[in-house]
């Protein structure tokens, strides 16, 4: 996820492109922040760019060095790395000829637009994917002449996701953006337009909007704005007006990070499926570096993560395991090391971290590699140590997790593991293609599902509102829903500083019980009854157990299950799943519980006291 902004004022205006740039780009670092650049374009035609690796300030430090002069049109670009490094080079814009280019999102095919123009003789400079699409803009404005139409014609030859925003030096007075199940805004001036992937971009300027429709090209000017589909003809955009002030306006109108960042959810997992499929629909994991021959003879694979990283790895056991067939350990990585574990060059450890700079779990991907095992990361920072101390990365694509407790990169985490557990199964023949492309079809509809969750989250928080001076909560579950009981649990303590545990539901007989009195909530995930009929009414006997004992239950349970509804207190439902990718639905109503329970509490939800969002000390 990376931010983008474009502007286009009168010829008078000459440092404000500059400006106004730079600004929208500081209030959306918060989407990407591996690098940053500006392009722009002078009235008399001349193309200027300046691009770091790094933070904002690393590019404001460059042009304060090495000024740009006054320019017409500007694009500017936060990234968030996917396709190469985060490095100077990598950087947007992308210039090939005349023109540059900005993009976020990710060019699934670019590999096969990539070789057709090497055989034309075109020479890259980068790794990026989005180079790829710069030269083929301007491959098509050197017949046309014609910006916009260069850029709609190349967009609808892209598959992927993108949003595009281009400038030529041919056309001072112009910025043409293009947009692909990917944002993009249009703000509306005085002689001067913006673009920008949120509102943020131009909040301090205007509050006259366009939201565009998917699949549309825009052509700003100083005076006008008009909007195409891919096809060339004439498009309606929605005008409306911003009611949020600048420092809303970050959050995309919500009232903290974490709200924002579980709505962000189903695209968080959608683009970590991205690109992950060739043309035969075969798994290629592009990042997976470690020899097929050594994937093939792995005998153990252990989960190293420490928090919300752990709980993913739970997940990941379950489903690696039916998938594969091949076991699984989970380990806390602060106390892998420490118990001298038993790992060879046939196990390959999974290291897991949003950051991927958590120190317990760097200290446990080097004791492993000096074992002999193979270490792959799954991470959602391009660049950062864990990955690059690994044999292999296998990327999450969320963006930027602002907030200190996990959310979308939690559901990004599963979403990796699972496409490592089918990706094994592929290369060692334990399921044909047709069953892993019957997975791989159902994990495609989950983000759909997750916003239908999150769409019925009005009662879960009328709830957590009312039980704002609840002193305790328990969370049951079983089989995947055991994690999923843990991560909700955490997530409370977390965020609203109260007791609260995870239990497996089975276990709950064996001691647990024994905290059950009258009035004590308890939510209970229940499994799918379409699943193991026995572990579905072994649950609901869970659920009798502590009802008849005088608890409150706070069932999560799929549509159509009406057996738990005579035992239960509420009952929160989730869209039907195969029961292995049922924690990316079950988990976001806890996420949502938790989350407004500590906002009745008028707690801080993005900055929980003590916590900090990436742990570099062990």
């Amino acid at each position: 996820m990376c931010g983008i902004v474009g502007y286009v004022g009168s010829q008078t205006a000459s440092s404000r492109p500059l400006d106004v740039v730079l600004e929208g780009l500081r209030r959306l670092e918060y989407r990407g922040y591996d690098s940053a650049g500006v392009a722009l374009v002078s009235p008399t035609g001349d193309l200027g760019t300046a691009k770091k690796a790094g933070k904002l300030a690393n590019l404001v430090e460059e042009l304060d060095l090495h000024p740009l002069d006054g320019a017409t049109a500007a694009i500017g670009h936060t990234r968030w790395a996917t396709h190469g490094a985060p490095n100077d080079v990598n950087a947007h814009p992308h210039v090939a000829g005349r023109l540059a280019l900005i993009h976020n999102g990710i060019v699934e095919n670019f590999a096969v637009l990539k070789a057709e123009l090497l055989a034309a003789g075109v020479e890259f400079s980068s790794e990026t994917d989005t180079e790829v699409v710069a030269h083929l803009v301007a491959r098509a404005y050197e017949s046309s002449h014609d910006l916009t139409q260069a850029l709609t014609e190349v967009a609808g030859t892209l598959h992927g996701t993108f949003t595009l925003l281009a400038v030529h030096a041919d056309a001072p007075d112009v910025v043409v953006g293009a947009r692909h199940d990917s944002p993009l805004v249009v703000g509306l001036g005085d002689g001067e337009n913006f673009l920008g992937s949120d509102v943020a971009a131009f909040i301090a300027h205007t509050r006259e909007a366009l939201e565009l429709g998917q699949d549309q090209v825009v052509t700003i000017t100083p005076t006008s704005v008009t909007v195409t589909d891919f096809d060339g003809k004439p498009a309606d955009a929605r005008r409306y007006t911003v009611d949020w002030d600048a420092a809303a306006a970050e959050k995309g109108g919500f009232r903290s990070f974490m709200d924002k960042e579980i709505h962000d959810q189903p695209h968080a997992v959608a683009d970590t499926l991205l690109g992950r499929t060739d043309a035969r629909g075969r798994l290629v994991l592009d990042e997976v570096r470690i020899d097929e021959a050594v994937l093939r003879a792995v005998d153990k694979i252990v989960v190293v993560a420490c928090g919300t990283a752990a709980y993913a790895g739970h997940v990941a056991k379950y489903a690696i395991e039916h998938w594969c067939r091949i076991p699984v350990e989970v380990e806390l990585a602060h106390e892998f090391r420490y118990r001298d574990p038993v790992v060879n060059e046939r196990t390959l450890v999974v290291a897991v971290s949003q950051s991927g700079e958590t120190m317990d779990t760097l200290m446990a991907v080097r004791h492993a590699r000096e074992q002999g095992a193979k270490v792959l990361a799954i991470v959602n920072t391009h660049g950062s140590t864990i990955p690059r101390e690994s044999d292999a990365v296998l990327y999450t694509h969320a963006g930027p997790e602002i907030a200190v407790a996990s959310t979308k990169a939690f559901l990004a985490q599963i979403t990796a593991a699972y496409l490592l557990g089918l990706y094994l199964a592929q290369l060692r023949g334990n399921k044909f293609p047709d069953e892993i492309a019957e997975v791989l079809t159902e994990l495609r509809a989950m983000p759909d599902k997750i916003q239908q969750v999150i769409d019925r989250s009005g009662r879960v928080r009328e709830i957590a509102r009312w039980m704002a001076d609840t002193q305790s909560v328990l969370f049951l579950g079983r089989h995947v829903g055991f994690p999923v009981a843990m991560e909700g649990a955490l997530k409370l303590k977390e965020l609203a500083y109260i007791h609260a545990e995870g239990f497996a539901a089975g276990e709950l007989k064996h001691g647990p019980i024994a905290l059950i009195e009258p009035g004590q909530p308890v939510f209970v995930v229940v499994p799918s009854p379409r699943g193991r009929d026995s572990l579905h009414s072994k649950v609901v006997s869970n659920i009798q157990e502590i009802r008849a004992r005088g608890a409150r239950t706070l069932v999560i349970a799929e549509d159509g299950d009406e057996a738990v509804r005579a035992y239960a207190d509420e009952v929160f439902s989730i869209p039907q799943a195969p029961t292995l990718l049922a924690p990316l639905l079950a988990v976001v109503p806890l996420q949502v519980f938790a989350s407004e329970l500590a906002h009745a509490k008028g707690l801080d939800v993005d900055q929980p006291r003590n916590l900090a969002k990436s742990v570099t000390v062990e």
